[in-house]
């Protein structure tokens, strides 16, 4: 058995189409361009290259975004009265901070701090705790371009076992949550399960989020299986891997995601999604309902 490949890139393509032409019709309808403001703190290399590929995702599809820069040794004060000052910013209708903050900084205060109506990155606790009811605003980027990759390959989740390896507040509970919506079976391993083998081989469906390099081995997975790598490695010789054996791996799933080309381009592009969707909200709560999207939101019938 050959898995085949989950590709991110060609499926966040079709989605980006998508949005752009969504973006352009919003801004003829009601003359608003989404707005996202991109918070970066601090001088760290790898965050710099998020914010900047965020940043390029926005302008390729119409998306207007703003960086504010911050030192590392901002006051936290500081921090907070920016975001204020964007919550009540109409021209804005998305706020991502990106991640990590310097260790003087509260995450969960900053990130709170966010109003609901513009937390595109799906952190704040109204936007988690409504996975769990079914009443969220914005699902988390990354588990939410998961269920969009599966959705994506026609892959059905309803009555699976899934299993998720990584129990981050960003990717393996709100995952485990939305799988449960759709009716999954679900165990949420982490770094203290015992004998880890035993539940990645009964899973139909097993994502890996747990930033261990070749983590997950051939004989850890059931043939046929749904494998979804979310995990992103440098090797001491620079190169990039996920959190699973591909070359193993791949002769015995029915799917696999690669590294890098698999969960990451999906991530960028739900937090487009995320912030067209908050800047229709914008529009209808000021100015009354506008005209649906040409587009489905189903795009399992895109290319």
């Amino acid at each position: 058995m050959s898995a085949r490949i989950l590709d991110g890139r060609m499926i966040g393509r079709a989605i980006r189409n998508r949005i752009k032409t969504d973006v352009a019709e919003l801004s003829e309808l009601a003359s608003a361009t989404p707005g996202l403001a991109v918070i970066l703190i601090g001088d760290d290399p790898a965050s710099r290259v998020y914010v900047t590929n965020k940043m390029k995702a926005c302008a390729d599809v119409g998306i207007r975004s703003t960086l504010i820069e911050y030192p590392k040794d901002v006051p936290a004060e500081a921090l907070i009265q920016s975001i204020e000052r964007l919550n009540d910013d109409p021209t804005i209708h998305g706020i991502l901070v990106q991640l990590p903050l310097p260790p003087h900084h509260d995450v969960r205060a900053v990130l709170h701090a966010i109003s609901i109506e513009k937390d595109v990155d799906g952190f704040h606790l109204y936007n988690v705790g409504g996975l769990v009811v079914g009443d969220t605003i914005f699902s988390p980027c990354t588990p939410f371009g998961v269920m969009k990759i599966l959705d994506h390959a026609r892959i059905p989740v309803e009555g699976r076992n899934v299993t998720i390896v990584g129990a981050s507040n960003i990717v393996g509970k709100p995952m485990a949550l939305m799988m449960m919506r759709r009716d999954a079976t679900v165990a949420v391993c982490h770094a203290k399960t015992r004998d880890l083998a035993q539940y990645t081989i009964l899973a139909d469906i097993l994502v890996v989020a747990a930033g261990v390099p070749n983590l997950i081995l051939p004989q850890m997975v059931r043939t046929g299986a749904v494998v979804i790598d979310v995990g992103i490695n440098r090797l001491p010789d620079g190169r990039l891997v996920g959190d699973v054996d591909f070359e193993g791996v791949s002769r015995k799933a029915s799917f696999i995601t690669p590294v890098p080309g698999g969960v990451g381009p999906m991530t960028v592009t739900m937090l487009l999604v995320n912030t067209l969707s908050a800047a229709r909200r914008f529009v209808e709560q000021t100015h009354g309902p506008i005209p649906a999207p040409v587009h489905p939101e189903d795009i399992t019938q895109l290319a």
